[in-house]
């Protein structure tokens, strides 16, 4: 095994194409994407897209545990520290090679297959989402758990989060709920559970077929491979269909206090909901805030729009103060008591939130071109 932080290979099929295979290599952090992986997928993937020998791409992860478990973010908590509010470079790369390669796996011109086996979290659901293809395993467990740091769900998740039924995904957003296969496939995240033992068939499958090299027939042909492979297996049970009606009531409304309220005042048998209630009041005040007023911003935004706004939100979290705190809290110290500031969401003006979605300095070409 090299130590290269991503593997490339290539499925040879039985019309004389080739499947690219990526795999995360990072096992020991849970696939945590970082940098190096970034800029050693997209122009991988760009290389792809162009390569007429090229039919589909699989993008998987080595190890059991995990597909990807967010993003590495403890070289971006230095330069927070030493940043502050002031301009932080490092930040600006990170944020927009992420959104750059998250963009281009949304709008691949070919079949993409992820395999979200495992942990999927973060920046991970930010690489899955994308993907016209994705497979949920029965150990896959996703959540979007950036309340908990002090930032947002970003990677797009703006845009994802507000295509899912009813307000399930404000509630994923305000409470870092964590879903099973069953869930995310109803919620639109992914289309179609596979068990983890089966995946040498797909593969199988990819190399005995002969692509058409015409990307909505081979849609299609991979869309029937991957339903083959899952037959027979029956769908773990649904917290968020269980509690469909209850969560679209706790989330009503246009006014964040009252679903905050709502949140606190939650009494439930369901350990699952009672524990997304107490991750929302223990989270920080400013990504609730934020994650809401995104909600409410993005729904006739398209996919591009989106990634430039979150461009602007993200680095205004690393000027502010709680994305720093949040990540010492859980990622550095691990003591898990973070100090937000401010510390409710009464305190949150909107001076604060407009600051924070202001720009800071020029829009990156790589992102103002994206469309």
């Amino acid at each position: 095994m090299t130590d290269s932080v991503v593997l490339f290979d290539e499925i040879k099929t039985a019309g004389g194409q080739r499947f690219g295979v990526a795999t995360l290599n990072a096992p020991a952090s849970l696939n945590a994407l970082s940098v190096d992986m970034v800029r050693l997928l997209t122009p991988k993937l760009r290389e792809w897209a162009k390569d007429e020998g090229i039919v589909g791409v699989l993008m998987q992860a080595a190890g059991e545990k995990a597909f990807c478990a967010g993003g590495d973010l403890r070289q971006l908590y230095q330069t927070l520290l030493d940043c502050g509010p002031e301009r932080n470079t490092y930040a600006e790369d990170f944020f927009r090679e992420e959104y750059e390669l998250d963009h281009l796996i949304h709008t691949f011109p070919k079949p993409f297959l992820c395999w979200g086996h495992g942990i999927v979290m973060g920046g991970g659901v930010g690489l899955l989402a994308g993907a016209s293809h994705r497979v949920m395993t029965l150990q896959s467990r996703i959540a979007m758990p950036e309340i908990n740091i002090g930032l947002y769900p970003d990677v797009g998740g703006s845009w994802f989060l507000r295509r899912t039924p009813g307000r399930t995904g404000l509630f994923l957003a305000l409470t870092a709920a964590n879903i099973n296969a069953a869930d995310t496939i109803f919620c639109g995240l992914a289309d179609v559970l596979v068990p983890q033992e089966r995946k040498g068939e797909v593969l199988e499958a990819i190399a005995s077929t002969k692509w058409a090299g015409e990307n909505k027939a081979d849609r299609a042909t991979l869309s029937r491979i991957l339903a083959k492979a899952g037959e027979g297996t029956e769908m773990p049970p649904s917290k968020v269909r269980e509690h469909y009606d209850t969560i679209n009531a706790l989330m009503a409304g246009d006014d964040l206090l009252d679903i905050a309220r709502r949140l606190r005042d939650l009494q439930s048998d369901d350990t699952w909901l009672q524990t997304a209630a107490k991750t929302f009041a223990k989270g920080a005040p400013s990504s609730a805030a934020l994650s809401f007023e995104l909600w409410q911003r993005v729904l006739r935004m398209s996919l591009a729009e989106v990634f430039r706004l979150e461009y602007w939100a993200s680095l205004g979290f690393c000027a502010h103060k709680d994305f720093a705190e949040g990540i010492r809290a859980v990622l550095v110290d691990k003591d898990r008591n973070p100090r937000w500031s401010p510390a409710t969401l009464e305190e949150i003006t909107p001076a604060f939130i407009e600051d924070h979605l202001r720009p800071r300095g020029e829009m990156p070409i790589e992102l103002a071109s994206l469309v």
